[in-house]
């Protein structure tokens, strides 16, 4: 049973961020055809997407280079981006429309409040989580988004068959995050130990800054079994 106290620890710390003016200007005139607003009630994801494809849900997108360009490389899969930082969202808006995206949408809101509302259980094919905030001290490693209870409440919205993907360069946070997914219901690791590098994922501003400090980028791949 999940844990209600531990939820209402946030994964993630607002931090004051200046928005340029064309982020500003995208987000001012492309967030009502794109982002969806948040409200305590089930997604439909067909009317939505306006087709039946498969569902990944990314959680913090950060500047969404990555992300658009995975949306972009696969129209047949949909994609729902999950961002609390506003000037991220704005410079997303704006390639949606640049590359015209037509399997791309956002919700500006906490994810799990995001989860537990409005995405419907055995409903998700995929969750894509890049370079999330490690929390390095130990007095914060409770606002880690990769520990139960949150990723069993990622494994109750996939359906079988689907999959969580992580990948970060803070390797103490990655083996904390291994043991985690492995501990939790109907998760199965993919590989042994940590996954190969899928080739599909291009690199993020983070992890490009994680090289460049010649830290190990360390990826985890789990499937969601039968219950």
């Amino acid at each position: 049973m999940d844990n209600p106290i531990r939820r209402e620890i946030k994964t993630f710390v607002l931090r004051a961020s200046r928005m340029t003016d064309s982020q500003k200007r995208d987000y001012e005139t492309l967030s009502t055809r794109w982002c969806i607003p948040f409200e305590k009630k089930p997604l439909n994801f067909a009317d939505i997407f306006n087709n039946s494809n498969p569902v990944v849900v990314e959680i913090g997108f950060g500047m969404g280079a990555a992300t658009a360009i995975i949306a972009e490389q696969n129209p047949n899969i949909n994609y729902l981006g999950l961002e609390v930082h506003t000037p991220g969202v704005g410079r997303l808006l704006g390639n949606i429309r640049d590359k015209n995206l037509q399997n791309l949408l956002i919700v500006e809101h906490d994810a799990m409040e995001v989860l537990e509302y409005m995405i419907p259980d055995n409903s998700v094919s995929g969750f894509h989580v890049f370079f999330p905030d490690p929390w390095p001290k130990k007095k914060h490693h409770k606002r880690r988004l990769m520990q139960r209870p949150r990723t069993n409440l990622l494994s109750k919205k996939l359906y079988e068959g689907g999959y969580v993907y992580m990948a970060t360069d803070w390797e103490p946070y990655a083996e904390f995050a291994l043991e985690e997914l492995s501990l939790t219901e109907n998760l199965k690791n993919k590989y042994d130990g940590y996954a190969p590098h899928q080739d599909w994922r291009p690199e993020t501003k983070f992890e490009h800054k994680g090289l460049l400090a010649e830290r190990k980028i360390c990826e985890l791949f789990f499937e969601k079994t039968e219950e």
